[in-house]
């Protein structure tokens, strides 16, 4: 899911990475909304609020409210910057980085928000400013790696773009054109997995109260896991068949045989290549 990068990275890559951060994305979204009356997935209202607190003067709600849009633009902003900065040196740090700063920000609102929340409205104001700001974070991160295509926490362009597609399917030739495929089946995905999510955090919050904010932390665990296991695991795998085929020992070759033992299948063949070479002796 992190790993690939721009127009390397498959459909399935997207759907996996759209999916699962779209369902953190709806149910941070709803659970703000219960808890704060705050919508901190995305900034559209939060615009038109600025706007009429601007035409009223109310220049310290101007402030705050211009304070949450500025945190989610910089969001997307240190998100984009960690990956161009680092990509060339590790793509999965890089894309893994923003999403391990976004963990820490949910957690410090869930761990603030069980043990010292006192319902205060200066404590509501900071909390959904980091809140918006890990939004941002997981806004710009996926639409970095993956050249503008998945956008996971707000719906406006997403269903926008599903409807214009749906139009187009009304037309044979488009329904035959495995890009716009791909693509519904991307939205589509990301749209249910936002609802999912929002609805999974409306049903869980009056039990788990802050205590959501564990569980989304866990689902984004999850993302970067993903990753660690293919790119390590993996490759630990890869670099012991390396050294069998070129009898070329190395450092992770002996740790896997040391760890898994090894396989008898190589037992075999070592036992058929002495028995033959015996014979071509004879």
């Amino acid at each position: 899911m992190l790993r690939n990068y721009s127009n390397s990275r498959t459909l399935g890559d997207n759907i996996r990475l759209g999916t699962l951060t779209a369902f953190t994305a709806g149910t941070i979204n709803i659970a703000s909304l219960l808890i704060f009356l705050s919508f901190t997935s995305n900034v559209t209202g939060h615009y038109a609020i600025l706007a009429a607190e601007i035409s009223k003067g109310n220049w310290t709600q101007v402030a705050v409210v211009g304070g949450w849009i500025f945190m989610f633009f910089f969001g997307g902003f240190l998100s984009n910057l960690i990956v161009i900065s680092f990509n060339k040196k590790s793509k999965y740090l890089a894309h893994a980085t923003p999403l391990v700063l976004e963990i820490m920000a949910l957690l410090f609102v869930g761990i603030y928000g069980q043990f010292f929340y006192q319902k205060t409205l200066e404590e509501t104001q900071y909390l959904v400013a980091l809140m918006l700001f890990a939004t941002g974070l997981q806004n710009g991160l996926t639409a970095s790696i993956s050249n503008f295509s998945v956008k996971t926490t707000h719906l406006t362009g997403t269903t926008t773009d599903l409807g214009i597609l749906v139009s187009m399917f009304t037309h044979k030739k488009y329904r035959r054109n495995p890009e716009l495929i791909a693509r519904a089946k991307l939205l589509s995905s990301i749209m249910f997995a936002y609802v999912l999510g929002a609805v999974f955090s409306g049903l869980t919050y009056y039990y788990l109260e802050f205590r959501v904010f564990y569980v989304i932390s866990f689902c984004l665990l999850i993302v970067i896991g993903y990753d660690f296991y293919k790119i390590h695991v993996r490759h630990f795998k890869t670099q012991y068949r390396y050294s069998k085929i070129y009898k070329k020992p190395t450092v992770l070759a002996y740790l896997y045989e040391k760890i898994h033992g090894e396989p008898k299948k190589e037992k075999t063949k070592e036992k058929r290549n002495l028995v033959f070479e015996t014979k071509m002796q004879e």
